[in-house]
Order: C-alpha cells, then structure tokens, then sequence
C-alpha cells in the first residue's frame, strides 16, 4: 500500500498555501509531517484525507487515482489532536461507528472492537461514554476506532498535542507498535523534532507549505540539505558563524582558522555559513585536527553527566555540550574546540554546499 502526491497544491483565495508537492508515502513504518504551526502539516493531512480540495495534482492510493474521491471512499481513518468522540455513544459505539455505517455484521464489528479495545486497554471502558473517561483514555478511543476500521491510511494530526506529559510519552512508544504488520500507511503530523526522533520511519521536513527534505528521519538528522533541517534537529540550538574561504584556508572572523581540505577546498572562494551541533564544540581536544577558540563563559549548565556552556566570541556565541562534569567560571574566557570534520557549509541561500567529510 502506497499514498502518493503528484505535484499537488493548494490555494485559499487565490493564494498559495501548499506549494507542489510529490511524496511517496509507503507502510512498514511512519511518515512524519515535521514543522512549526502554519508550515502546512495540517492541510497536507486534509487533502490526502479528502477533506480538502487540492487546486492541481493528483493523489493516488495503491495506484488508483482518488483525486476526486470523498473521504468516505477513500478507506481512511483521521485521528486529530482534539478528543473526536461521539458524547451520546458509549466507548464501544464510538469505536463501532464506522464499521456500522459501513454495514458490517455484528459478529465482526464485535470481534474488532474487543481487538482494538483490548490493544489499546479499553476493555473495562467500553460500556462509558466519553465525559466518564480521562483525556488519555478519550484519546484511546479515538485511536481504537482507527485501528478498528482496518483503513488504507491512518492520517494522526498531532494526536498527542492536548494531552499532559506523562501520557504523552507512554502513547508515543506504543503507537508504532499498534500499527505495525496493519498494512496501512501511517502518517503522524507533528511540530516536536524529539517525536519525529521517537517514532523513525521517514520524515517530510515542512517549511512555508513545502516539503523542504524528505528520507529516513536519522538521514535528515545527520545529512540536513538546508540550514533550516540542521537547526530543527538540534537541541541546543546548532551553532552557526560566518566564514570566508580564501585558498586553501577557512577564516571564522579573528577567532579561528582551519584548512579547507575535502570537498570543501573545491568550493569557490567566497562566504559561507558553517553549523556544527554543540556536542562537536568540547571544552577538552581531543583530535589532533580539533580547532582552538577562545570564548567569554555566560552560562554554564550542569544536567546529569552533562556540562554545557554558553559563550561568546567575536564572530559568534556558542554553546558546547560534553560529557561529564567540567569547571566553568562564569565571566571568564575559557578555550574550546571545534571539530572541523563535524561543520556542515551553506551557501548565502541556506542550502548546503559541503561538509567537513563526505
């Protein structure tokens, strides 16, 4: 099973709000939609689910175009953040619902709902309704009567948005593991980098209604194609200068200089930016090419075997991040070192040209 976009778009009075976007969606893991409120996660999951009109394109379902199909015969299932339960129906009814309307027996719809149920630990809810249960468990229900429909596409909208911390979590490990070995394509919209880390499979990287990097959600962590990627999946914040190769040689301001070898010697002369994650930023070298720089300490964290820095140089601050516990004073200039190998290079436009090895 596949759900593929063919350069589809979308315009809301007259404006562009997707712009053309071709995606294969496919099973066997979940495809992320990755961005901040407003990029279009939301209105991507509407057209596939055929909620909204797409103003040219095609979508296609295991091959058969469903451009102009409705959402009833599209075989799909839609799981928002909000807790879309029916308030009349009981938990059971809830999760019966679609196969109801679909006309199915009542020995089937029986078998599935106890399946589902049992899956998502419903069981002893079935006979409530919705205002008896927790936020958790009206999510569950939700998520049940997706698994229950045994849909082509299961389309989840930042599912676990409006629910509390510790449920959050607990609902994010178990969800690949209530869609596993279903058949169905899975797609999880989610403006958290650390869940679209969580959940693997593929991620889309959305930025302004467009699919800016698309792949394994690890290869887009190690391999950014965009000074955006590489600062989504960066926490701390990924550290960036701007520098200026000249020959042979990289110049980072005053504060550094290191020489261009690789692939990034062939790149033209000129500026540049530079990123590097702040765990390749060590307040101890430890590499014989590892790059010295010298920075003011303005904050200094200490989380379990974890020491971090903030500080400040000419042409940047910075943030290191090591392992174990290392003495910082703050106020004072302490040496750091950059490890070149580690530096991703964008060009003035945002784009990756190189990176320190390939």
């Amino acid at each position: 099973m596949t759900v593929e976009l063919r350069n589809i778009t979308k315009e809301v009075a007259g404006q562009v709000h997707i712009k053309p976007t071709s995606l294969i969606l496919e099973t066997g893991h979940f495809n992320v939609l990755l961005g901040e409120t407003g990029a279009g996660k939301t209105s991507l999951i509407k057209m596939m689910a055929g909620l909204d009109p797409i103003a040219g394109g095609q979508i296609l379902m295991d091959g058969q175009d469903v451009t102009r199909l409705n959402t009833q015969k599209r075989n799909i299932s839609l799981v928002h953040q909000f807790f879309v339960n029916y308030p009349h129906m009981t938990v059971f009814d809830n999760i019966a619902s679609p196969l109801k309307v679909a006309g199915m027996p009542k020995s089937e719809i029986q078998g599935r709902v106890e399946e589902a149920a049992d899956i998502l630990q419903l069981r002893p809810m079935l006979h409530r309704r919705p205002h008896e249960l927790s936020g958790g468990q009206q999510q569950r229900t939700a998520l049940a009567r997706a698994i229950a429909k045994e849909s082509r596409a299961v389309f989840l909208d930042e599912p676990l948005a409006n629910l509390d911390y510790k449920l959050r979590e607990e609902l994010r490990e178990q969800l690949p593991e209530l869609f596993a070995g279903r058949g169905a394509v899975v797609v999880y919209a989610t403006s958290e980098p650390e869940e679209a880390l969580l959940l693997g499979g593929k991620t889309g990287l959305m930025e302004d209604g467009r699919v800016v990097q698309f792949g394994p959600t690890a290869e887009i962590y190690r391999h950014p194609q965009s000074m955006m990627a590489a600062r989504v999946f960066s926490d701390p914040p990924i550290n960036t200068a701007e520098i200026r190769k000249k020959g042979d040689v990289i110049h980072m301001g005053d504060d550094a200089a290191w020489p261009a070898t690789g692939a990034v010697g062939d790149l033209t002369d000129g500026a540049y930016t530079i990123a590097v994650r702040p765990h390749h930023v060590a307040p101890v070298g430890s590499e014989a090419h590892s790059v010295a720089l010298t920075g003011t300490v303005l904050v200094t964290e200490l989380s379990g075997s974890e020491s971090s820095a903030h500080f400040q140089m000419r042409s940047a601050d910075w943030v290191s991040l090591a392992h174990g516990v290392h003495p910082f004073e703050i106020g004072a200039d302490h040496q750091f070192y950059l490890d070149p190998a580690a530096c991703f290079y964008f060009a003035p436009d945002g784009q990756l040209v190189s990176r320190g090895v390939d």
